[in-house]
């Protein structure tokens, strides 16, 4: 080789290295630009005057709060501040997508009214959420207040509706009658059928069950899970809505925290109240998986239990063929993978919960929403 073209050579490798590193900074830029982070939880007070009487008598203590879960609409994140500790005055929140710096506001959704923790009738502890396709948020709200330290029933188990446009509450699902003494109620998500009726699927880990609700119909079932779902603890059972391209049918991805395997069923058999035989075994798990959410379509995002990387799952006949697409940071973990629709992307809530659990985060816990190396469609971003 001349040493000419040995030059051009170099010269064309040391030019794609730059590139490379000039990509890696815009990505870096961009994460900078739309990340959100704040500690504990700063509010849209009525007045200064409500706030003192909040931090007085106790209602109000910043470390105890946390962002745990989280939904996109537009410029808004939609946030649940579940009531594991005592001082968490609002339970279901709004964040403005476009605020900047550390200390973003939390305003109360719908209003501060729908938050008092003495009224059954209002929102008591929101421990999950769903935004469905006719812009309506189904939240899940156990009823039980301190669950950490010294739970307390406070209210009955619900599902609420809530339009995001006007804030105005749709539906309230009564969940009395298909939970148990024992149930514990941890993950929402909601699907139209193919008649255009709205069902709510609720995820009951201490019963190895779905409960499945025809809101339409105004009623609902519980759907027990062969044992071979749970194997040896009912610890947390996640369920993921997936929708595959080319196929009418909608699967529910199913699988315990703890489990050796995980499953999916098509979601017309849950609607039809039958899950027996029903139940398709996608494989061994090669760990302890936390499902964090989709991308709407075929695709699950999760992280490995105490990791901080975080994959991404095109659902399959088995578990495998997945890869990294994002690593939260030193002492961050991600509690949901978050569809930001109107910009085709996904976006993270992570904070340090582990931390928070132990109560050693001092004056509030870290939480952070950050944008993920990935998007909705991806074939075609």
């Amino acid at each position: 080789m001349s040493f000419y073209s040995c030059f051009n050579t170099r010269k064309m490798i040391f030019k794609g290295i730059l590139v490379a590193a000039f990509a890696l900074i815009c990505v870096e830029a961009q994460n900078t630009c739309e990340l959100i982070e704040w500690n504990g939880g700063h509010f849209d007070w009525p007045n200064d005057a409500t706030k003192s009487i909040y931090k007085s008598s106790g209602r109000y203590c910043p470390k105890n709060i946390i962002a745990t879960r989280a939904q996109i609409f537009k410029d808004d994140i939609f946030v649940a501040l579940p009531r594991y500790k005592p001082g968490v005055p609002v339970t279901l929140a709004r964040i403005g997508l476009k605020q900047r710096g550390c200390e973003p506001v939390l305003q109360p959704f719908p209003c501060w009214a729908s938050q008092e923790e003495s009224d059954c009738n209002a929102l008591i502890s929101v421990v999950d959420m769903y935004l469905d396709e006719n812009n309506i948020l189904w939240v899940l709200d156990t009823g039980v207040v301190n669950s950490l330290e010294c739970p307390i029933r406070r209210a009955p188990p619900k599902v609420v509706g809530i339009n995001v446009l006007t804030g105005k509450k749709v539906k309230t699902l009564d969940l009395c009658g298909l939970v148990a003494q024992a149930s514990r109620l941890q993950y929402v998500v909601v699907e139209y059928a193919p008649c255009g009726k709205p069902f709510v699927y609720v995820s009951d880990a201490a019963t190895r069950s779905i409960l499945v609700f025809d809101v339409a119909g105004n009623k609902g079932y519980r759907v027990v899970l062969p044992k071979v779902v749970a194997g040896c603890r009912r610890d947390v059972l996640y369920i993921a809505l997936i929708h595959k391209t080319g196929n009418n049918n909608n699967h529910l991805v199913i699988t315990y925290l703890s489990g050796a395997r995980i499953f999916q069923i098509r979601t017309e058999f849950l609607r039809a109240g039958c899950a027996a035989g029903k139940i398709q075994d996608l494989g061994k798990k090669d760990g302890k998986i936390v499902i964090l959410g989709t991308d709407l379509g075929s695709a699950i995002f999760f992280r490995y239990e105490g990791k901080r990387e975080v994959y991404r799952w095109e659902v399959g006949t088995c578990f495998s063929g997945y890869e990294l697409v994002y690593k939260s940071p030193e002492c961050y973990l991600a509690t949901q993978a978050i569809p930001d629709v109107s910009r085709r992307r996904i976006r993270v809530l992570e904070s340090n919960f582990p931390d928070y659990i132990q109560g050693t985060v001092g004056c509030g816990a870290s939480q952070r929403v950050a944008l993920m190396i990935s998007c909705i469609n991806q074939p075609t971003c």
